[in-house]
């Protein structure tokens, strides 16, 4: 166990995830996922840590449900949201806490009436009404983004930090002899842009295997009606893969492929990825700069033209260099300490920003 540092008390944190998914999550859930790491490592520096949630009991924290089953199923729905925060809010008000960390959207509402400071982290673009929604709270909430690239969306914010997501590395398998294939993981949707790592890997003759999350309906008429057109043979379509199987085609990609058509908040495939030391080739949108070293870790593109060329280049990256990129800039000790530097301002009336938190991830 890490104690604090000399001087400093431990805090009683409550941490309260969204109503989707366990924690940790046994798929897809990369939110759920989050809070699953930084939980377990809160705990291990030694703070008295409560975990709200769905599902089952998956962390050394407290754990206190608001639905015996997640809710993944009634994603979109409005109810699951409104019952969890509902949930939430009771407990929290039944506890004693000194700080709350809260990843959920509809959560922060009611921030201004908590008796505990809020810190809020902000896991998606914020450059449409959720920007718009987290302005309308002022300051009622101590904001967190997960990449200077989401940051800079919106500048006018209340921001208090930008931390970078993170990974406990040893849950990820290292593998440096690499298959011929190519994946892509995702959400089966435009922004993913799945046809276009069809159509990259067709030109450069590689395999891919399209390993995606596809539960909703929007994410179905996607894949059926955009996507399955374009496959052939030498595409393998995986669907809502455990996380077991995530993490062998993970280890055994000569790369992941990412061909962005959206400004990506973070990108956590791209560090677990890299964790497995494989390199990962990108279209250079969002926060791709921010994670992935070109020339080191992967190879960032301009355009969609550059992909096929990069897909045979990527072969040249050393997992070893992906895999101490993330030991070294996204580690989950490293994310744990900046967030607990969060909580101890908010605690004490949140008047520093913490703008450098993130460090330089290129």
């Amino acid at each position: 166990m890490v104690t604090p540092a000399a001087g400093e008390q431990p805090l009683r944190i409550a941490m309260v995830a969204p109503p989707w998914y366990e924690i940790p999550p046994r798929g897809y859930g990369g939110v759920e996922a989050i809070c699953g790491t930084l939980v377990e490592q809160l705990v291990a520096r030694g703070h008295d840590v409560t975990l709200i949630g769905a599902g089952e009991d998956g962390t050394p924290a407290r754990f206190l449900p608001t639905y015996q089953e997640p809710q993944h199923q009634r994603l979109g729905e409005t109810m699951p949201e409104l019952v969890h925060a509902a949930t939430v809010n009771r407990l929290l008000a039944e506890g004693d806490f000194d700080v709350i960390h809260d990843h959920t959207l509809s959560g922060p509402l009611t921030a201004a009436q908590r008796r505990a400071p809020t810190v809020v982290t902000v896991h998606g673009p914020v450059d449409g009404e959720l920007g718009d929604f987290y302005a309308r709270l002022g300051d009622t909430v101590h904001l967190v983004a997960i990449s200077d690239s989401q940051r800079r969306l919106r500048p006018s914010l209340a921001w208090a930090a930008t931390v970078h997501n993170s990974v406990r590395l040893e849950q990820f398998p290292y593998q440096s002899d690499k298959g011929s294939y190519a994946l892509w993981l995702a959400r089966f949707c435009p922004d993913k842009a799945p046809e276009l790592a069809v159509k990259a890997c067709r030109e450069a003759g590689i395999p891919l295997v399209l390993a995606g999350k596809c539960s909703e309906e929007a994410e179905r008429s996607y894949l059926a009606d955009v996507v399955r057109p374009l496959i052939g043979p030498e595409v393998e379509v995986v669907l809502n893969a455990d996380r077991q199987r995530v993490l062998q085609l993970l280890a055994g990609a000569r790369c992941l492929l990412l061909p962005l058509r959206w400004a990506e908040p973070f990108g956590m495939v791209m560090i677990e990825a890299m964790a497995c030391g494989t390199p990962v080739v990108a279209l250079d949108s969002g926060s791709v700069s921010e994670v992935v070293r070109s020339g080191v870790t992967g190879l960032i593109c301009d355009d969609e033209a550059e992909l096929p060329a990069a897909l045979h280049a990527v072969t040249a990256i050393s997992p070893d260099a992906c895999r101490e990129h993330v030991r070294r800039w996204f580690s989950a000790e490293l994310m744990a300490e900046r967030y607990e530097q969060v909580y101890r301002v908010a605690v004490g009336g949140g008047q520093r920003e913490l703008s450098t938190l993130a460090g330089p991830g290129t």
